[in-house]
């Protein structure tokens, strides 16, 4: 059983948000950065299609991964 009560849990969870914070921010950001490769790679007409279906499947498996951290910062809300 958590004990909230205790001043160490309440800053630890706290650490833990705001580590979960700065994930939040690293993945959106390679996301963005993924989004804009692809797209860069897309309107030059050369693009190694290969490449870009990796970089697609990169983008995806971040999107998944946000969505996880997204919802570990979001309180369950009981209706």
């Amino acid at each position: 059983m958590k004990d909230d009560s205790h001043p160490m849990s309440n800053t630890h969870e706290m650490k833990t948000e705001d580590v979960l914070r700065v994930e939040l921010e690293v993945a959106r950001r390679e996301h963005r950065d993924l989004d804009e490769a692809i797209h860069a790679l897309e309107d030059t007409g050369r693009a190694d299609l290969l490449t870009i279906r990796r970089l697609k499947k990169r983008k995806l498996m971040i999107k998944d991964q946000i969505a996880r951290l997204e919802d570990q910062l979001t309180p369950d809300i009981i209706a």
